[in-house]
């Protein structure tokens, strides 16, 4: 079983950065994570995915070279560097865990809103 607690949340301005960070309890070392996002009146969207190795990295186009997946393995987090944030970059950012023996994502944090204003 794997619980995961989302951090980070604060208040930031168009153009500014934001760390946010999804510590684990339980063994993820072999785990994919991701973080996903949902918008107020939109359904969840993938953000980015980094494989249990950190050698692979995967982000959706929006994101792209604005925001950076990481992971300590020592330490189970997973982290995500926000730059450049815009208002549509406002959403609850999830972050979630997949087993290796799964297709998919089953384990969620709670959740930490993310808002950017002017």
């Amino acid at each position: 079983q794997v619980h995961l607690v989302e951090s980070g949340r604060e208040p930031v301005q168009i153009g500014g950065s934001l760390r946010l960070s999804c510590a684990a309890s339980g063994r993820i070392s072999s785990h994919a994570l991701g973080w996903w996002r949902q918008a107020p009146g939109k359904e969840r969207e993938f953000v980015a995915a980094i494989n249990w190795r950190g050698s692979i990295r995967e982000y959706t186009d929006s994101v792209k070279g604005r925001f950076t997946i990481s992971r300590d393995n020592l330490k189970s987090t997973v982290y995500l560097q926000m730059n450049s944030l815009k208002p549509d970059d406002t959403a609850v950012y999830y972050c979630a865990a997949q087993p290796s023996y799964s297709a998919y994502y089953d384990y969620w944090g709670q959740g930490t809103q993310v808002t950017v204003s002017s």
